[in-house]
């Protein structure tokens, strides 16, 4: 065991009942939700809490701009709303610094890098962002798939393609955007500060007791709160089984979002139609749960991108939305929930069409769609496997 060291001496610190009594307000998030008196739903948030624990844990223990390091951030584990086709990798800098991100581009679909406030939820600042890099539009990846990024104040020397850090600059942040799952090969990366060198110290007490209370405290909290908020906003503004865009803080500037509220029973249907863009690199919809939370994507039908989705005979995209398997290639499964929200990307669009949602008995749903093939129960078993093992495959933590 190594000696503490003079710094690290004290005679006292909290007991850990103290730091346990920093959660409790937490739960008052239940009264945030779309069914306050809900058991099922309190259990939930519970869940939702401890989800943000871990979470946290990384954010505030394992984020550090003079020994930067990659933390996983929303994946199929943290599940406030990441986009099931991506896998979100987050890292503190200093705008003071100079640092170096390398590595190799793989074959996602999409790959890009953004540089951000603090993180989400460790502050009341909602969405936002100081920029972005996409790796086929604004990089130059080397015949070999390397890539290189200095990021810094000031213009430096050295090699590699500069990106200028504004003084607000706390995060840079990954997203690895796959269409199909498995098959495309995920990018890694390392990022590194050049400006200054040493071991990585020992976290004084005092410095964990902060983080602490600050995770414990605030940030558990605060995370579900926002968007507990955000979502019922949206159903009392009446966008329940319509669409709408939104720019959700401009996070990415050359996406357009969509998003409602679903409500139906469980002998019902929501059938989703649109247009689809003449070009566009990437689109995508989702089924988020009553909590905003991506209703679970590895072993659901939950979600449909531009890969997996069957267009019909007009080009359109149709899909039905149902607690149950309404036996369509195209089924997004609710996974139990009677409400919740759907969210969609257009990304790299030359238009941005509005889809529609109409609500229908379960038992007539073909009689809405246009002729539509059947989906027996072992294709849907093999589609399920496969998305299972795809999803796997993936780098996610």
């Amino acid at each position: 065991m190594v000696a503490m060291d003079n710094t690290q001496r004290l005679e006292t610190f909290p007991d850990w009942s103290t730091f346990v009594d920093l959660l409790k307000p937490a739960g008052d998030a239940v009264e945030l939700t779309l069914e306050p008196a809900s058991a099922a739903l309190r259990a939930e948030v519970y869940r939702q809490l401890i989800m943000n624990v871990a979470l946290g844990y990384f954010m505030y223990f394992q984020m550090d701009p003079d020994y930067p390091d990659w933390i996983p951030f929303l994946n199929s584990a943290f599940l406030l709303q990441p986009n099931p086709d991506d896998t979100y990798y987050l890292a503190a800098v200093d705008p003071k610094g100079t640092y170096r991100i390398s590595g190799e581009r793989g074959s996602v679909r999409i790959f890009t890098f953004a540089l951000g406030y603090e993180p989400m939820g460790t502050s009341e600042r909602v969405g936002g962002g100081l920029g972005q890099l996409d790796a086929d539009t604004d990089l130059s990846v080397a015949p070999d798939g390397k890539i290189e990024i200095i990021l810094s104040a000031e213009r430096p020397r050295d090699r590699g393609h500069w990106w200028p850090m504004p003084a607000e600059t706390r995060t840079v942040l990954v997203r690895q955007r796959s269409y199909d799952w498995g098959r495309e090969r995920d990018g890694r990366f390392a990022i590194e500060r050049l400006d200054q060198s040493g071991l990585k110290p020992r976290m004084p007490p005092a410095e964990i007791e902060r983080r602490l209370r600050e995770l414990l405290g605030g940030f558990t909290g605060r995370l579900s709160r926002m968007w507990l908020e955000y979502q019922r906003s949206l159903r009392d503004s009446g966008v329940v089984n319509r669409i709408e865009f939104t720019g959700f803080g401009g996070a990415l500037p050359v996406q357009v979002y969509w998003q409602g509220v679903y409500r139906l029973a469980e002998d019902e249907a929501l059938i989703l139609e649109t247009e689809l863009p003449k070009n566009v690199r990437y689109w995508n919809v989702q089924i988020n749960d009553a909590l905003w939370n991506a209703a679970e994507y590895v072993y659901r039908h939950s979600s449909l991108n531009g890969h997996q989705a069957r267009l019909d005979a007009d080009g359109k995209f149709r899909a039905v939305i149902a607690v149950r398997d309404p036996g369509v290639p195209n089924w997004l499964d609710t996974c139990g929930y009677l409400q919740g929200t759907l969210v969609g990307r257009w990304y790299g669009a030359d238009s941005h069409p509005l889809p529609a949602l109409k609500r229908v008995p379960f038992a007539s749903v073909r009689e809405h769609l246009p002729p539509t093939p059947t989906l027996a129960p072992p294709e849907r078993a093999a589609q399920l496997r496969a998305r299972a093992v795809g999803a796997q495959l993936r780098r996610r933590w």
